[in-house]
């Protein structure tokens, strides 16, 4: 796990780091099975009272891995390790599935999450900072829906966060274009709760002074307003469902040659 992901926990606070800053945090296999692992570590640990998320170097989290998608390329898939083969609609975590757990597993920490966005945070990067509780942004951060660019749809868990969080038409609107966003239409759209010069700073401070209060009234708060979201499970199914029947089709086959190839995609009908 620490070659993806270090956590460092100091007076209720863990400061959780993707570590692979080459990549600009890319998501591959490795840093799958990391978050996966580092949220089942500190859902255990009674002695974390918040946590905040970053990424290491010039960016939050750049996405699906660039290998990922010269697999999909050449195999079909999602882009997901062994998503080619997997069956997307299998919960393998209560009410997700193992890719949808990166990003949910985050949600069902029993104590607040704070993602310190810098640089970009695209695609199942975005999605990743939609499992935390708040989301601090620095002035030039951007972020996208970028999944439409693959011929698929957001999968891991962002569709019914996103739901809870923006109005329907720029979800809509996210989503079908892909579009690049900034910082500060992230805080029009009601997806960034603060911007900051320096957003890891400015979350550690914030968590330390959460982690001041009772654990229990912030645990339990935690709760009470997870449960006023509605049921996510048939959502998170949907997702899935929608995904297994994209992946591996002949235009989203198509869509990732396309962008690797650098040219007009051709779609079939």
């Amino acid at each position: 796990m620490e070659e993806r992901v270090s956590i460092s926990i100091s007076e209720g606070v863990a400061d959780v780091r993707l570590v692979r800053a080459d990549k600009m945090n890319a998501l591959d296999q490795a840093m799958f099975e990391a978050l996966v692992a580092a949220t089942e570590r500190l859902s255990k640990d009674r002695g974390v009272r918040v946590v905040v998320l970053s990424g290491e170097g010039r960016a939050f989290c750049a996405g699906l891995d660039m290998g990922r998608f010269a697999a999909m390329k050449e195999k079909g898939g999602n882009g997901i390790p062994g998503g080619e083969n997997r069956d997307l609609t299998v919960r393998t975590h209560g009410q997700a599935n193992f890719p949808q757990q990166a990003v949910w597993g985050w949600r069902q920490l029993p104590v607040p999450v704070i993602a310190a966005v810098h640089g970009v945070a695209f695609g199942g990067g975005f999605q990743l900072s939609l499992g935390a509780d708040m989301r601090f942004l620095s002035a030039d951060a951007r972020m996208s829906v970028m999944e439409i660019k693959w011929g698929l749809v957001p999968d891991m868990a962002g569709t019914p966060i996103l739901a809870s969080l923006v109005r329907d038409d720029i979800l809509r609107d996210l989503t079908y274009t892909g579009r690049i966003f900034s910082a500060q239409e992230a805080m029009t759209y009601g997806l960034a709760t603060r911007i900051c010069d320096d957003p890891r700073a400015s979350a550690l401070e914030v968590a330390r002074e959460i982690a001041g209060k009772s654990p229990d009234a912030i645990r339990a708060a935690k709760r009470l307003l997870n449960n006023l979201s509605v049921d996510p499970g048939p959502a998170l199914l949907a997702e899935s469902v929608e995904q297994q029947k994209l992946i591996g089709g002949a235009n989203q086959t198509e869509a990732v040659r396309a962008n690797l190839e650098k040219r007009a995609p051709k779609y079939v009908d």
